[in-house]
């Protein structure tokens, strides 16, 4: 049997609806179809592609996806009842939602009684009109029809003979599953577990479903408890975007169910795509991956403190509740100001390096790492730099350059651009010359640029690139300044962090300097001279990988 038969909860996404109503989400068509066959190989049962009656690009999805149907999971139209006074079969939204010809329907109605008054204008009999008639409507003509009751608990706590009356009236329609939302994301658990009980005594045979908000941060811890209860079908989005503070994240509730609860959702190899499957969609969204994200983010198997570290490399469980590898994700260890020894041999060994180092030589590394951090340098961000401070520690390591001097000048250049006022607004002009000796062999080049470090960055480039053509391949991706000590002022201590690719790995590299110009001069040689370490061994593993 396939996973979705043997499911005994419904996993639900909403991100192309309810999720790309957040701020700064804007997919495109294409990014739409990319994210749903994605949830639908992750082991999505249902996938909410959008509200064809609202605009074009949600009609336009839904009409490509029927060329290309989903392989797994059903694909669902979502819209409003029909309105007020309307007929069901002439309604726009209604016949929006049959035109999708999608498997499932989801309706969303009013199931509190004030707005029925306040933002429908209409009676409260009208409203149960409109739910009844629209649920019957497209059940008769053979569509899955979910009924999502708007500000559910928010009703229950305002008027529950009402607000169950509007439950009871789809289910009795032919409604599948009844959805109670916490649209305002502000029930509390036990007002979730009580409401719930409610409509267990009122519809026993019922299929519920669960869709919370996390406006009170509860989201998820709600969403559980609607299943400790005996909700059926539990809605979210991965990530947990939304409108506002965001929907309940899947990429928390998922592996939450499988492995707390006992409850097989997924098949493992799914539950093991979920990391980079949050990753992939963070990216496709264009928003920053929040690294604390439980499960799925950088930090959420990260150790720092070195008591920790000594007892996770005895037994993982130690300070580690699953196995990170079980949701793709994986166990990081952090070099700091915090770290213990057994920290510096197991990044050491993490990184692939078997470095013979004696007792002493890790105590005297570790103290280099602690006087450097106290200085301004931050390695746990910083793996390639602290890789390399490890290696420059050995008697016999050999930097593939060293710098001999660099010069950067500035100059104000006056009249450059005129203003809206009808004054000369000046243009800042930066010139770079670095003198970098490889070897026997000294380049000396210069290179003009958008800023002191941008100057900089072309032309210590220039000259290495004489010795190291393949440095061409490397780019940064980001970088990143910090001031240190700010009562400090302009003689303050900053702190510079560099993202750097070479179109297929990304290393981190950080300098500290008073100068900020010394500081990303740092991080930026530590760029070079990683990629230069590496680039043999990387380039046959991409050759074997090719091959």
């Amino acid at each position: 049997m396939s996973a979705f038969n043997d499911s005994p909860i419904a996993l639900y996404d909403t991100l192309l609806r309810d999720g790309s109503q957040m701020e700064g989400i804007a997919f495109s068509l294409q990014d739409k179809i990319t994210v749903a066959r994605r949830l639908d190989s992750l082991g999505m049962h249902y996938v909410e592609g959008g509200f064809p009656g609202s605009n074009e690009k949600d009609k336009a999805f839904f009409e490509q996806m029927k060329a290309q149907p989903l392989e797994r999971a059903k694909l669902v139209a979502f819209g409003g009842t029909r309105k007020p006074g309307s007929d069901v079969e002439s309604d726009f939204n209604v016949v929006a939602l049959r035109e999708a010809e999608t498997p499932v329907v989801t309706f969303v109605g009013k199931a509190i009684a004030s707005q029925v008054k306040t933002v429908l204008n209409t009676s409260r009999e009208e409203n149960l009109s409109m739910v009844r008639e629209s649920v019957q409507y497209m059940s008769s003509i053979g569509r899955e029809v979910h009924f999502d009751a708007e500000h559910f608990f928010d009703g229950y706590k305002q008027d529950p003979d009402y607000t169950l009356n509007v439950v009871s009236t789809a289910y009795r329609s032919g409604a599948q599953y009844l959805i109670l939302c916490d649209t305002n994301g502000g029930a509390m658990t036990h007002e979730v577990i009580e409401a719930i009980r409610a409509v267990r005594e009122t519809l026993p045979d019922a299929k519920l479903g669960i869709h919370t908000h996390n406006d009170c941060d509860l989201a998820v811890a709600n969403s559980l408890a609607a299943v400790s209860e005996g909700v059926e079908q539990v809605q979210g989005c991965l990530n947990g975007y939304g409108e506002r503070c965001g929907n309940a994240n899947l990429s928390s509730i998922i592996p939450n169910l499988q492995l707390k609860m006992g409850m097989r959702v997924v098949e493992d190899h799914q539950l093991q795509e979920i990391t980079t499957a949050s990753r992939f969609v963070a990216e496709l969204a264009n928003l920053p991956m929040n690294g604390l994200s439980p499960y799925v983010g950088a930090s959420a198997f990260a150790h720092k403190a070195g008591y920790h570290v000594a007892a996770v490399v005895k037994d993982p469980n130690h300070y580690q509740h699953i196995e990170p590898a079980a949701v793709g994700n994986d166990r990081r260890v952090l070099v700091s100001e915090l770290s213990g020894k057994r920290n510096i041999q197991f990044k050491l060994e993490e990184r692939g390096h078997d470095l013979p180092l004696t007792q002493e030589e890790t105590t005297a590394l570790l103290g280099q790492v602690k006087q450097m951090e106290s200085r301004g340098f931050q390695y746990e961000s910083a793996d390639a730099s602290f890789e390399l401070l490890a290696l420059r520690s050995r008697p016999d390591y050999q930097a593939p350059f060293v710098l001999d001097d660099f010069l950067v000048i500035e100059r104000r250049r006056p009249g450059a651009i005129q203003t809206t006022n009808g004054g000369d607004e000046s243009l800042m002009m930066a010139e770079a010359t670095t003198k970098i000796r490889v070897g026997d062999d000294l380049f000396h080049t210069t290179a003009g640029g958008n800023g002191p470090v941008n100057a900089l960055d072309g032309a210590a480039r220039k000259g290495l690139e004489q010795a190291f053509p393949e440095l061409a391949a490397v780019s940064l991706l980001d970088y990143k300044v910090r001031i240190i000590d700010t009562d400090a002022g302009t003689e303050a201590q900053v702190r510079a962090l560099i993202e750097s690719t070479d179109g297929h790995r990304i290393w981190t590299t950080v300098g500290a300097s008073a100068d900020v110009i010394e500081a990303s001069w740092i991080a930026l040689a530590d760029a070079y001279e990683y990629y230069l370490l590496h680039r043999e061994q990387w380039q046959q593993d991409d050759d074997q990988s090719a091959g």
